[in-house]
Formats: C-alpha cells, sequence, structure tokens
C-alpha cells in the first residue's frame, strides 16, 4: 500500500488520545468530557508532537452529532416535560433571551457585529446533555424536583437549539455571513421555506414514520438476529438523518431527532438505544476530541480578557439568571440553586451551533476558539459549583425574600383546612414523595396509621388530596412548613428525600423543633448515615443500598439451604446493627419503616 490509511489512523489517534485523557480526567475527579477535548488539544495541528487529521476527524465527528442527537431523541418524553413545563419552558426561553442579550454585548464589545454575537449568545445559553445527567447519577437526584427541573429545561434548550439549526442557513445572510448554496436571498423567503421543509418533515415522521419505524423495527426483530437489529437501529438514525439534509434541506441533527423520537415511540426503544449506545458513545469521544483539535491553547493565553469573558457568561450569568427565575418561581433555596449549578456549563449542543455559525460566516475562528474554551473551563469548575450549594442555601434560606416568594407560589397547597389540622395527632410525616415516599405512604395507610406528606410537587399535591390524603406543599426544612404538618404532635418524621444536603437540613429542623420526636431518614452512603447518628436523639438512618444488599443476600443464603438463623445473622452482620427487616424478600425499606412505625406504636407488624 503507499497511501497512509488516514480514516484508520485518525479513529485510532483519536480514539487513544480520548481513552488517556478521559482516564486521567476521571482519576483527578473531573468529568470525563474535560479529558476527552484536551486529547484533541494534545493531538491537534496547534500543540507539537502526534497530529491527527483534522478535516477526516470533523467528518467523524458528524457521526457523533447525528448519533448523540438520535439518543436524545429515544429519551424524549413529551410526558416528562409536560410535568414540569410551568418553568422549565418559561424559563428556558426567558434564559436564552438573556444569553442572547449577553453574546450580543460582548460580541459588539469584540467588533463581530450581530451575527457573532447572536450565534455566540445562542451557543453559550444551551447547557451539556452528558455532563447533566451524569451529575444528577452521581448525586442520586434523577429523581428529584430539581432533577425534573433541570432535565425538563434541558429539553427546552435542546429543542431551541434544533430551532435555531434550522433558521440559522436561513438568516445567515441577513446577519452578515455566507449565503447557503441554493439560498434566495430574501431572508424572509428564506426562514418560511426552512419552516416549512421543517414541518413538512416533521409531519410526515409523525404521521408515517411513527407507524413505520415501529413497524419495521418487530419485523427485524422478530428474525431473531442481534445483528440485523442493530443495523436496522443505525440505518435508521443515519438513513432519516441523510434523507432530512438532502431532500428537506434541514440539518442532519433535526433528522436524527425525529428519528430518535419516532423510535422512542416503540417498545423495542430500550433495546435500540442500547445497541446504538456503543457507537453513540465511541463516535461522540470523537466529536469532543476534534472540537479540542480546534482549539489553539496560544490564542487563550493571548486573549485571557474574552475567555474569563465568557466563562463569566457562562458561569456566573446563566447560573444568577437560572436561580432568580427558579426562585421567583416559589421553589426552595436547595433546588434553585442545583438546577442553575446543573446547567452552568456548555457542551456537544454549543459546539454544534458554533461550527454551524462558523461555516456560515457569522462566527469568526476567535469566537469558536471561546465557545471550546468556555465548555471547557466551564465544565471543570462544575463540581465547584455544586460544593458552594450548602452555604449558598443555608444564606437564602434565611432571606425574607426568598421565603416570601415560596409563600406566594404556594398558595392554598401550604394550608390545611381546620378539619384537616384535627386529625393530626400520633401521625406520621413523610418528607418528599419520590420514588421512595410513594411506597411508604400506602404501607401505613394499609395498616390504619395516619400520615401526611410535605412534598415541592404541586401536581401531588393535588392528586393525594383528591385521593383523601393530607398534603402540603412547601419545603420540608422550613420550621413554619413543618409547623403546619403538625410537627409538635406528631409521633414520627420519615424524610425521604433524595438530596443527601436537603435530607440533613430536615433532620437538623425536625430535632430542633420536636427532639423526642422519632425520625427515619433515607441515607445513601455509611458517611451520611453517621452524621444523622450523631445528630442525637431518635435519628434511624437507613442506608438504602445496604438495605437492598441485605435483602438479597438473605434471599440468596435461603435458596442455597443456610437456615434462617444463620441467613439473618449473616445479613445483620451485612448491616453493621441491628434491625429488623423481613423474613420475605420484599420492598425493604418500606416494610421496614413499617416495622418501626409498629415498634413505636406498640402493634405487631
Amino acid at each position: 500500500m503507499d497511501h497512509e490509511p488516514v480514516l484508520i489512523s485518525t479513529i485510532a489517534i483519536g480514539l487513544t488520545a480520548a481513552l488517556v485523557g478521559g482516564l486521567l480526567a476521571r482519576r483527578i475527579g473531573l468529568p470525563a468530557i474535560v479529558g476527552y477535548i484536551l486529547a484533541g488539544v494534545a493531538i491537534g495541528p496547534f500543540t507539537p508532537g502526534l497530529v491527527a487529521d483534522p478535516a477526516i476527524a470533523t467528518e467523524l465527528a458528524e457521526l457523533g452529532v447525528i448519533l448523540l442527537m438520535f439518543g436524545v431523541g429515544i429519551h424524549f418524553k413529551f410526558r416528562d416535560l409536560m410535568a414540569v413545563r410551568s418553568i422549565a419552558i418559561p424559563g428556558a426561553i426567558i434564559q436564552t433571551i438573556v444569553g442572547v442579550l449577553l453574546g450580543l454585548w460582548l460580541g459588539q464589545a469584540l467588533g463581530w457585529g450581530v451575527g457573532g454575537g447572536l450565534v455566540l449568545g445562542l451557543a453559550l445559553s444551551i447547557a451539556s446533555t452528558v455532563v447533566l445527567l451524569r451529575t444528577l447519577d452521581d448525586r442520586n437526584e434523577q429523581d428529584s424536583t430539581q432533577g425534573h427541573i433541570a432535565v425538563g429545561w434541558l429539553i427546552v434548550e435542546d429543542l431551541l437549539a434544533v430551532i435555531v439549526l434550522v433558521l440559522l442557513p436561513a438568516i445567515a445572510p441577513s446577519l452578515g455571513g455566507e449565503t447557503p448554496p441554493g439560498g434566495a436571498g430574501d431572508p424572509i423567503v428564506e426562514v418560511a421555506i426552512a419552516l416549512g421543509k421543517a414541518a413538512v418533515f416533521a409531519i410526515l415522521m409523525v404521521v408515517a414514520g411513527v407507524r413505520l419505524v415501529p413497524w419495521l423495527l418487530l419485523v427485524v426483530a422478530r428474525e431473531g438476529s442481534r445483528e440485523l437489529f442493530s443495523l436496522s437501529v443505525l440505518a435508521i438514525a443515519l438513513g432519516l438523518a441523510f434523507v432530512s439534509s438532502s431532500v428537506f434541506g434541514v440539518s442532519l441533527a433535526l433528522g436524527a431527532f425525529l428519528a430518535g423520537a419516532v423510535v422512542g415511540e416503540s417498545d423495542m426503544s430500550h433495546q435500540a438505544a442500547a445497541d446504538a449506545l456503543p457507537l453513540r458513545d465511541a463516535f461522540a469521544v470523537l466529536f469532543f476530541v476534534s472540537v479540542g483539535m480546534l482549539l489553539d491553547p496560544t490564542y487563550l493565553l493571548e486573549h485571557p480578557l474574552p475567555v474569563m469573558a465568557v466563562l463569566a457568561l457562562i458561569v456566573v450569568g446563566k447560573a444568577v439568571t437560572k436561580l432568580v427565575i427558579v426562585l421567583a418561581a416559589g421553589y426552595a433555596p436547595g433546588v434553585a440553586l442545583t438546577v442553575a449549578a446543573g446547567l452552568a456549563q456548555i457542551g456537544e449542543f454549543s459546539f454544534i451551533v458554533g461550527t454551524v455559525g462558523r461555516s456560515l460566516g457569522l462566527l469568526p475562528d476567535a469566537g469558536y476558539q471561546l465557545i471550546v474554551a468556555g465548555s471547557l473551563l466551564s465544565i471543570t469548575i462544575n463540581p465547584l459549583l455544586f460544593a458552594l450549594i450548602p452555604p449558598l442555601e443555608a444564606g437564602l434560606r434565611r432571606s425574607r425574600i426568598v421565603e416570601a416568594l415560596m409563600a406566594r407560589h404556594a398558595g392554598d397547597l401550604a394550608r390545611l383546612r381546620p378539619e384537616e389540622r384535627e386529625t393530626l395527632r400520633q401521625h406520621a410525616i413523610i418528607c418528599g414523595y419520590g420514588r421512595v415516599g410513594r411506597l411508604i405512604g400506602p404501607a401505613l395507610m394499609r395498616r390504619g396509621f395516619r400520615y401526611m406528606v410535605i412534598t415541592q410537587q404541586r401536581d401531588e399535591v393535588d392528586r393525594l388530596r383528591s385521593n383523601g390524603v393530607t398534603a402540603i406543599y412547601g419545603d420540608a426544612a422550613n420550621p413554619e412548613v413543618l409547623g403546619i404538618a403538625g410537627i409538635a404532635d406528631a409521633r414520627l418524621a420519615v424524610v425521604a428525600t433524595s438530596d443527601p444536603n436537603e435530607t440533613r437540613l430536615i433532620v437538623e429542623r425536625v430535632r430542633a423543633l420536636n427532639p423526642n420526636l422519632d425520625i427515619v431518614a433515607r441515607t445513601h452512603s455509611d458517611t451520611e448515615a453517621a452524621h444523622l447518628r450523631a445528630l442525637g436523639g431518635k435519628v434511624q438512618a437507613v442506608h438504602g443500598e445496604r438495605e437492598l444488599a441485605v435483602q438479597m443476600a438473605r434471599y440468596a443464603l435461603r435458596r442455597f439451604g443456610v437456615s434462617a438463623a444463620e441467613a439473618e445473622a449473616i445479613a445483620q452482620g451485612l448491616r453493621g446493627r441491628a434491625v429488623i427487616v423481613e423474613e420475605e424478600p420484599r420492598r425493604g425499606l418500606s416494610v421496614l419503616l413499617v416495622r418501626v412505625w409498629s415498634r413505636l406504636s406498640g402493634r405487631r407488624a
């Protein structure tokens, strides 16, 4: 062979460098995406040493974009967005407008004109899906109020980004950019044509695709071939993305997103996502590597002020805007701070918007350098923002303005009728009504024990009240809310929230208001459990993962013929302290709490 295998060498160099960079980043506590971008910098044309082909890497990155958008579409659920629509939709729109205005200001200051500032502002307004979901997973907050809001907010940002990708080629000439091939020249006509093509494609996908694609997946699945099924998933993702671009003139990203949304309606969506995951991850990594290859470290050293300005817009501007919006909606400070911190970074969509703006002549090369630098730095310091949540939350909770906003938002849902207050004697207070709380409440109800719920989900309060359950909307760490819940006359407090900081604060407030009250709190680590027990009083810290291990170990031992007494002794050893648990493999945490209640009430469970 006389020629160099450029494609193979680019993939080999890119993936190897990404592996080394990602591993080093994880070892020092940073997101792997930081390592991928730095790996791209190391093998890019602006640094000495081994150099991969930037053009080939960019082409491979397009596959990463398609598969990323396909994955976003598969996991997009309209009902998830509707659950938090009152805060996610207006919040994302307002924050995007603020981001665009800030980007226009900075672009004008740097002499880029309206087009460059607009693209910069749009790019800085979109958070990274990868970083947010990984952060929520690490903090066990996927099912929390703040997790739902952040994900819903991110979905709206992604949808806005898709619209931007459709409109940018149409409005580029009027903003001083280049006219795309086949452009009509008139911006109004261009916008109308772009929106019309996108609408036709979307309608076809909704009307025909929702029926055809699941049927095709079902036909292939019946053949029993894993290879054919994986091939069909990739063919759908890449094929529909190509058709959307070549036939309807819309972006590859939009076509891939709609293809994923259609596949998501199939009963085999989980298998389709699993089959696309390996290739998606590999090419997504190459996407981040290709972004890093375009980063010129000398530009950052020669222009520190613009880099710091972009970082300030992302970390401070975006975070403060989101914080104010969520607090104004009446949510607790912890929820607002988590949403603000989780979305105070930029990632994959920002690169896509920047790449499109650069190709259209709207964004100068310096602007793309700033976007990549802003992403790298904001993702790197994102863990620091989460570390600042506890002290900032303590300060915000003392603010009268924040208390007034929460009270006004709660309205009648934060108050109880006189007849409801009369029933609050020797009752249980369930703080948080997510996956765990929803199991505990019915368990208590089946034995006739009175309980009430404190939650920050308005729809949940309405549902509980319609079912005859006493519930109030509010922050369970607020002494006034606990007073309304009858903390002085309660017999048990069940803290079932997923956020460890919120759990700790609720336990401390409950202990301060009623030192003799029995408390059962959900934890996720031995450190958290030890801290809660160190608060003194009647605090039972339940480590959810440990209880799961105890139940599964007991079940496994019994299946191997170990006696019940010996299996129980081994299980207690795993727990490290004696706690009554069911003999049969049932839902451990809810059963445990019913047992604790039964002991307190002197009744046998």
